[in-house]
């Protein structure tokens, strides 16, 4: 669409890991979508009104890395709002220190706060059915959870609890690689967001899939071959996939409304 001369009234900025790079929702043309992308649009048509959108978050980030590269590039483009989330990554590693992703994630909270930038803490959905140590990476999961949730109500800004939605959870919400969402996840994360934001998904969204068997042996095989060991390759050789990649969307791109449908 052709750049309006003035900002927009929403100017939303997402900073985070894979799941806010929408890892899991491919496009044809082989990039990804996924929810923060949704978000911007369920703005636009929620509003009516075009809507600014940069999404800096990079795939494999660990939370130090977002927080130290991406939090000030996205102050500086003078954001209405910025979606923060991050220590996913943390948490699929042995010896994560939760104190300092709480934190971490406290002060940067603190930062926004001292801008005219609004800010919402997201936490990301749980992957743990039939990721290797799910036990383990669920625990830290869930105290994270109940950390932020209280810090967001100490600091009285919005929370969006992804982890607690138990829908969300189930595997037919993820991507073969069990650690990224398949595209009716990342719609159904936009919708929790919207909702936290006071607005209602767009009606065309699938928020809701048909449960999926338990895999077979013969799935669990192919799955550990090709998802489990070359994570575990990438660790021990202390690579990311993440490496050598800058954001989708770095500076702002502009979203237009969508035209409703006439009844």
């Amino acid at each position: 669409m052709r750049e309006p001369s003035e900002p927009a009234a929403i100017r939303y900025v997402a900073i985070g890991d894979s799941f806010t790079e929408g890892v899991g929702d491919d496009l044809p043309d082989g990039g990804v979508r996924g929810w923060a992308d949704l978000v911007a649009q369920g703005l636009a048509d929620a509003t009516s009104q075009p809507v600014q959108y940069a999404n800096l978050a990079i795939r494999g980030r660990l939370l130090g890395p977002i927080i130290e590269q991406q939090l000030e590039p996205a102050l500086a483009l003078g954001p209405t709002l910025i979606s923060i989330n991050g220590g996913g990554n943390d948490m699929l590693r042995p010896g994560t220190d939760l104190p300092w992703i709480i934190e971490t994630t406290e002060r940067a909270l603190r930062r926004v706060l001292e801008t005219d930038t609004e800010p919402l803490l997201l936490a990301g959905a749980n992957p743990t059915v039939g990721i290797p140590r799910s036990d383990a990476v669920r625990a830290k999961g869930d105290a994270l959870t109940n950390s932020v949730a209280d810090m967001a109500e100490r600091l009285s800004i919005r929370f969006c609890d992804n982890w607690s939605d138990d829908v969300l959870a189930r595997r037919e919400y993820w991507s073969t690689d069990r650690l990224h969402l398949a595209p009716v996840g990342h719609h159904r994360v936009a919708s929790n967001v919207l909702r936290a934001l006071g607005y209602d998904h767009p009606a065309d969204w699938v928020i809701d899939a048909e449960p999926m068997a338990a895999p077979t042996m013969r799935e669990q095989l192919r799955y550990t071959r090709q998802h489990v060991l070359p994570w575990i390759g990438r660790r021990l050789t202390g690579r990311s996939s993440g490496d050598g990649r800058t954001a989708k969307y770095g500076e702002w791109t502009w979203i237009a409304p969508r035209t409703r449908p006439r009844g």
